[in-house]
Protein backbone atom coordinates (compact mmCIF):
# COMPACT_ATOMS: atom_id res chain seq x y z
CA UNK A 1 0.00 0.00 0.00
CA UNK A 2 1.00 3.33 -1.06
CA UNK A 3 0.90 4.78 2.93
CA UNK A 4 -1.03 8.31 3.30
CA UNK A 5 1.06 11.05 4.28
CA UNK A 6 -2.66 12.98 4.63
CA UNK A 7 -5.43 11.38 4.94
CA UNK A 8 -8.20 11.68 2.18
CA UNK A 9 -11.79 11.76 3.40
CA UNK A 10 -14.24 10.71 0.95
CA UNK A 11 -18.02 11.50 1.94
CA UNK A 12 -21.02 9.04 0.19
CA UNK A 13 -23.87 11.82 -0.02
CA UNK A 14 -27.16 9.15 -0.12
CA UNK A 15 -26.55 6.60 -2.36
CA UNK A 16 -28.92 4.35 -3.47
CA UNK A 17 -29.68 1.68 -0.65
CA UNK A 18 -31.24 3.84 1.99
CA UNK A 19 -35.15 4.75 1.45
CA UNK A 20 -36.55 8.15 2.95
CA UNK A 21 -38.63 6.16 5.78
CA UNK A 22 -35.27 4.98 7.17
CA UNK A 23 -34.58 8.33 8.34
CA UNK A 24 -35.69 12.19 7.74
CA UNK A 25 -32.16 13.16 7.35
CA UNK A 26 -31.27 11.34 4.09
CA UNK A 27 -30.72 13.90 1.22
CA UNK A 28 -33.29 13.73 -1.42
CA UNK A 29 -33.60 16.01 -4.06
CA UNK A 30 -30.75 17.44 -6.34
CA UNK A 31 -30.33 20.64 -3.99
CA UNK A 32 -30.18 18.44 -0.96
CA UNK A 33 -27.64 16.47 -2.16
CA UNK A 34 -25.88 19.50 -3.35
CA UNK A 35 -26.02 21.42 -0.08
CA UNK A 36 -25.15 17.98 1.73
CA UNK A 37 -21.89 17.33 0.10
CA UNK A 38 -21.13 21.09 0.28
CA UNK A 39 -21.16 20.71 4.23
CA UNK A 40 -19.52 17.98 3.83
CA UNK A 41 -16.42 19.64 2.29
CA UNK A 42 -17.07 22.40 4.44
CA UNK A 43 -16.13 19.93 7.23
CA UNK A 44 -12.85 18.99 5.29
CA UNK A 45 -13.95 15.74 2.98
CA UNK A 46 -11.74 15.69 -0.26
CA UNK A 47 -13.95 14.07 -2.61
CA UNK A 48 -17.90 13.79 -2.82
CA UNK A 49 -19.04 10.40 -4.26
CA UNK A 50 -22.35 11.32 -5.80
CA UNK A 51 -25.88 9.43 -6.39
CA UNK A 52 -28.88 11.23 -7.39
CA UNK A 53 -32.73 10.56 -6.06
CA UNK A 54 -36.15 11.75 -7.29
CA UNK A 55 -37.71 13.93 -4.92
CA UNK A 56 -39.44 11.05 -3.20
CA UNK A 57 -35.91 9.22 -2.42
CA UNK A 58 -36.12 7.02 -5.57
CA UNK A 59 -32.74 6.51 -7.10
CA UNK A 60 -32.59 7.60 -10.42
CA UNK A 61 -29.82 7.76 -13.26
CA UNK A 62 -31.03 10.78 -14.81
CA UNK A 63 -28.09 12.96 -16.01
CA UNK A 64 -30.24 15.82 -15.92
CA UNK A 65 -30.04 15.39 -11.98
CA UNK A 66 -26.28 14.54 -11.43
CA UNK A 67 -25.71 17.33 -13.63
CA UNK A 68 -28.13 19.96 -11.48
CA UNK A 69 -25.79 18.91 -8.46
CA UNK A 70 -22.24 18.65 -9.83
CA UNK A 71 -22.94 22.32 -10.99
CA UNK A 72 -24.03 23.11 -7.27
CA UNK A 73 -20.93 21.84 -5.93
CA UNK A 74 -18.60 22.24 -8.35
CA UNK A 75 -19.27 26.34 -8.58
CA UNK A 76 -19.34 26.58 -4.70
CA UNK A 77 -15.99 24.52 -4.12
CA UNK A 78 -13.12 22.41 -5.53
CA UNK A 79 -14.13 19.52 -4.44
CA UNK A 80 -13.09 16.06 -6.22
CA UNK A 81 -16.52 14.94 -7.73
CA UNK A 82 -16.65 11.06 -8.01
CA UNK A 83 -20.16 10.14 -9.94
CA UNK A 84 -21.06 6.54 -9.31
CA UNK A 85 -21.31 3.83 -12.26
CA UNK A 86 -23.11 1.21 -9.26
CA UNK A 87 -26.12 3.58 -9.33
CA UNK A 88 -28.73 0.28 -8.04
CA UNK A 89 -29.06 -3.07 -8.98
CA UNK A 90 -32.45 -2.06 -10.47
CA UNK A 91 -30.65 -0.10 -12.89
CA UNK A 92 -29.51 -0.83 -16.12
CA UNK A 93 -25.46 -0.70 -17.77
CA UNK A 94 -26.92 1.97 -19.89
CA UNK A 95 -28.24 4.05 -17.25
CA UNK A 96 -25.89 3.74 -14.70
CA UNK A 97 -23.17 5.18 -17.26
CA UNK A 98 -25.13 7.85 -18.65
CA UNK A 99 -24.45 10.63 -16.26
CA UNK A 100 -20.54 10.51 -15.99
CA UNK A 101 -20.33 9.50 -19.40
CA UNK A 102 -22.20 13.01 -20.03
CA UNK A 103 -20.27 14.64 -17.25
CA UNK A 104 -16.76 12.90 -17.18
CA UNK A 105 -16.02 13.30 -13.95
CA UNK A 106 -12.24 13.10 -12.70
CA UNK A 107 -13.49 10.02 -10.21
CA UNK A 108 -16.35 7.75 -10.79
CA UNK A 109 -16.51 4.29 -8.50
CA UNK A 110 -16.22 0.96 -10.29
CA UNK A 111 -17.87 -2.22 -8.71
CA UNK A 112 -15.29 -5.15 -9.44
CA UNK A 113 -17.87 -7.99 -9.60
CA UNK A 114 -21.26 -9.49 -9.46
CA UNK A 115 -22.55 -10.41 -6.30
CA UNK A 116 -25.65 -10.80 -4.19
CA UNK A 117 -26.07 -7.62 -2.87
CA UNK A 118 -28.72 -7.76 -0.06
CA UNK A 119 -30.34 -5.12 2.17
CA UNK A 120 -33.75 -6.43 2.10
CA UNK A 121 -33.54 -6.54 5.56
CA UNK A 122 -34.77 -2.72 5.51
CA UNK A 123 -38.07 -3.92 5.24
CA UNK A 124 -37.27 -5.80 8.62
CA UNK A 125 -37.16 -2.53 10.78
CA UNK A 126 -39.07 -0.04 8.98
CA UNK A 127 -42.84 -0.04 10.67
CA UNK A 128 -44.00 3.09 9.14
CA UNK A 129 -43.96 3.38 5.09
CA UNK A 130 -43.00 6.75 2.89
CA UNK A 131 -43.74 6.19 0.29
CA UNK A 132 -44.90 2.49 -2.20
CA UNK A 133 -41.99 2.12 -4.04
CA UNK A 134 -39.53 1.60 -0.84
CA UNK A 135 -40.67 -1.70 0.46
CA UNK A 136 -40.58 -4.07 -3.00
CA UNK A 137 -37.68 -2.01 -4.32
CA UNK A 138 -35.47 -3.18 -1.06
CA UNK A 139 -37.11 -6.92 -0.70
CA UNK A 140 -36.08 -6.97 -4.67
CA UNK A 141 -32.42 -7.40 -3.65
CA UNK A 142 -33.06 -11.17 -1.54
CA UNK A 143 -33.63 -12.16 -5.39
CA UNK A 144 -32.12 -10.06 -7.88
CA UNK A 145 -28.13 -10.00 -7.88
CA UNK A 146 -26.05 -7.02 -8.68
CA UNK A 147 -24.69 -7.53 -11.71
CA UNK A 148 -21.07 -6.27 -12.85
CA UNK A 149 -19.87 -8.86 -15.47
CA UNK A 150 -16.11 -8.66 -16.66
CA UNK A 151 -17.55 -7.28 -19.63
CA UNK A 152 -19.13 -4.24 -18.44
CA UNK A 153 -16.60 -3.24 -16.48
CA UNK A 154 -14.00 -3.67 -19.40
CA UNK A 155 -16.38 -1.26 -21.27
CA UNK A 156 -16.69 1.52 -18.30
CA UNK A 157 -13.34 1.07 -18.46
CA UNK A 158 -12.06 2.07 -21.56
CA UNK A 159 -15.29 4.54 -22.49
CA UNK A 160 -14.79 6.58 -19.32
CA UNK A 161 -10.71 6.10 -19.56
CA UNK A 162 -11.17 7.96 -22.95
CA UNK A 163 -12.13 11.07 -20.62
CA UNK A 164 -9.31 10.89 -18.65
CA UNK A 165 -11.49 9.84 -15.50
CA UNK A 166 -9.86 7.48 -13.24
CA UNK A 167 -11.22 4.79 -10.39
CA UNK A 168 -12.16 4.35 -7.40
CA UNK A 169 -12.21 0.39 -7.41
CA UNK A 170 -14.91 -1.02 -4.85
CA UNK A 171 -13.67 -4.09 -3.83
CA UNK A 172 -16.66 -5.97 -1.73
CA UNK A 173 -14.67 -9.42 -1.40
CA UNK A 174 -11.30 -10.88 -1.63
CA UNK A 175 -12.05 -12.07 -5.09
CA UNK A 176 -12.91 -8.50 -6.34
CA UNK A 177 -8.78 -7.80 -5.92
CA UNK A 178 -8.07 -10.99 -8.25
CA UNK A 179 -10.81 -9.44 -10.99
CA UNK A 180 -8.89 -5.72 -10.77
CA UNK A 181 -5.44 -7.57 -11.09
CA UNK A 182 -6.49 -8.86 -14.09
CA UNK A 183 -7.70 -5.70 -15.51
CA UNK A 184 -4.16 -4.66 -14.55
CA UNK A 185 -2.44 -6.80 -16.19
CA UNK A 186 -4.23 -6.39 -19.51
CA UNK A 187 -3.52 -2.44 -19.57
CA UNK A 188 -7.21 -1.55 -18.76
CA UNK A 189 -6.69 -0.58 -14.72
CA UNK A 190 -4.00 1.87 -14.39
CA UNK A 191 -1.92 2.66 -11.29
CA UNK A 192 -1.93 4.13 -8.89
CA UNK A 193 -5.01 2.77 -7.79
CA UNK A 194 -7.44 3.93 -5.03
CA UNK A 195 -8.82 0.95 -3.67
CA UNK A 196 -12.16 0.98 -1.93
CA UNK A 197 -12.49 -1.94 0.79
CA UNK A 198 -16.14 -2.25 1.47
CA UNK A 199 -17.29 -4.29 4.28
CA UNK A 200 -20.05 -5.76 6.02
CA UNK A 201 -22.89 -5.71 2.74
CA UNK A 202 -24.50 -8.84 3.16
CA UNK A 203 -23.66 -10.61 0.47
CA UNK A 204 -19.75 -9.56 0.82
CA UNK A 205 -17.38 -9.67 3.28
CA UNK A 206 -17.88 -9.26 6.78
CA UNK A 207 -17.25 -5.97 8.41
CA UNK A 208 -14.26 -8.46 10.65
CA UNK A 209 -11.22 -6.23 11.25
CA UNK A 210 -8.88 -9.19 10.09
CA UNK A 211 -10.83 -9.43 6.63
CA UNK A 212 -10.11 -5.58 6.39
CA UNK A 213 -6.01 -6.04 7.52
CA UNK A 214 -6.56 -9.65 5.05
CA UNK A 215 -7.71 -7.24 2.11
CA UNK A 216 -4.85 -5.24 2.77
CA UNK A 217 -2.11 -8.36 2.73
CA UNK A 218 -3.77 -9.57 -0.28
CA UNK A 219 -3.43 -6.43 -2.24
CA UNK A 220 -0.23 -5.53 -1.24
CA UNK A 221 1.09 -9.08 -2.69
CA UNK A 222 -1.25 -8.06 -6.13
CA UNK A 223 -0.19 -4.47 -6.38
CA UNK A 224 2.93 -3.80 -4.02
CA UNK A 225 2.91 0.16 -3.74
CA UNK A 226 0.71 0.71 -6.80
CA UNK A 227 -2.13 1.62 -4.91
CA UNK A 228 -3.86 3.54 -2.30
CA UNK A 229 -6.25 2.36 0.17
CA UNK A 230 -9.70 3.17 1.38
CA UNK A 231 -12.31 1.37 4.19
CA UNK A 232 -15.74 1.67 5.17
CA UNK A 233 -17.96 -0.74 6.65
CA UNK A 234 -22.00 -0.32 6.29
CA UNK A 235 -23.55 0.74 9.56
CA UNK A 236 -22.83 0.60 13.24
CA UNK A 237 -19.16 -0.31 12.29
CA UNK A 238 -18.30 2.78 9.93
CA UNK A 239 -16.18 4.80 12.34
CA UNK A 240 -14.19 2.02 13.65
CA UNK A 241 -13.45 0.92 10.34
CA UNK A 242 -12.46 4.02 9.04
CA UNK A 243 -10.38 4.47 11.92
CA UNK A 244 -8.83 1.11 11.27
CA UNK A 245 -7.82 2.28 7.73
CA UNK A 246 -6.27 5.63 8.38
CA UNK A 247 -4.41 3.35 11.72
CA UNK A 248 -3.16 0.98 8.90
CA UNK A 249 -1.48 4.09 6.51
CA UNK A 250 -5.02 4.22 4.31
CA UNK A 251 -7.68 6.60 3.85
CA UNK A 252 -11.49 6.69 4.84
CA UNK A 253 -15.23 7.09 3.58
CA UNK A 254 -18.25 8.46 5.68
CA UNK A 255 -21.59 9.43 4.99
CA UNK A 256 -25.01 8.21 4.09
CA UNK A 257 -25.21 5.97 2.05
CA UNK A 258 -23.08 3.75 4.32
CA UNK A 259 -24.20 4.29 7.41
CA UNK A 260 -27.34 6.89 8.64
CA UNK A 261 -25.72 7.06 12.57
CA UNK A 262 -23.74 8.94 13.90
CA UNK A 263 -23.38 6.40 17.29
CA UNK A 264 -25.41 4.08 19.15
CA UNK A 265 -29.02 4.85 18.71
CA UNK A 266 -28.42 8.51 17.14
CA UNK A 267 -29.27 8.91 13.76
CA UNK A 268 -26.63 11.18 11.96
CA UNK A 269 -28.37 14.39 10.88
CA UNK A 270 -26.02 15.56 8.41
CA UNK A 271 -23.17 13.97 6.31
CA UNK A 272 -20.91 16.97 7.75
CA UNK A 273 -21.38 15.15 11.42
CA UNK A 274 -19.92 12.20 9.90
CA UNK A 275 -17.23 13.78 8.11
CA UNK A 276 -16.67 16.06 11.36
CA UNK A 277 -16.45 12.74 13.78
CA UNK A 278 -13.92 10.67 11.58
CA UNK A 279 -11.78 13.96 11.32
CA UNK A 280 -11.44 13.92 14.56
CA UNK A 281 -10.48 10.05 14.99
CA UNK A 282 -7.58 10.53 12.24
CA UNK A 283 -6.32 13.57 13.96
CA UNK A 284 -6.31 11.69 17.06
CA UNK A 285 -4.31 9.37 15.70
CA UNK A 286 -1.43 12.19 14.69
CA UNK A 287 -2.25 12.18 11.10
CA UNK A 288 -3.35 14.89 8.84
CA UNK A 289 -6.63 15.64 6.05
CA UNK A 290 -5.85 16.00 2.78
CA UNK A 291 -7.14 18.97 0.66
CA UNK A 292 -8.95 17.92 -2.72
CA UNK A 293 -6.00 19.39 -4.52
CA UNK A 294 -3.71 16.81 -2.66
CA UNK A 295 -6.02 13.62 -2.79
CA UNK A 296 -5.59 14.90 -6.80
CA UNK A 297 -2.00 14.34 -6.84
CA UNK A 298 -2.05 11.46 -4.48
CA UNK A 299 -4.51 9.68 -6.96
CA UNK A 300 -3.24 10.94 -10.03
CA UNK A 301 -6.48 12.52 -11.30
CA UNK A 302 -6.39 15.28 -14.25
CA UNK A 303 -7.78 18.79 -11.71
CA UNK A 304 -10.51 20.37 -11.53
CA UNK A 305 -12.62 22.34 -14.60
CA UNK A 306 -10.69 19.55 -17.20
CA UNK A 307 -13.17 17.47 -18.94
Amino acid sequence: MRKAEKVIITTAVTGSVHVPSQSPHLPLSASEVAESALAAVEAGSAIVHLHARLPDGRPTADPEVFEEIVQTVTARTDAVINITTGGSSAMTMEERLAAPLRLRPELASLNMGSMNFVYAGIADKVTSWRHDWEKPYVLDTYSAPFVNTFASIEHTLRTLGEFGTRFEYECYDIGHLYSLAHFVEAGLAEPPLLIQGVFGVLGGIGADHANLQHMVHIADKLFGDDYSFSAFAAGRDQLRFGTHSAWLGGHVRVGLEDSLWLGRGRLAETNAQQVEKIRAAVEDLGKQIATPDEARKVLALRGAGTR
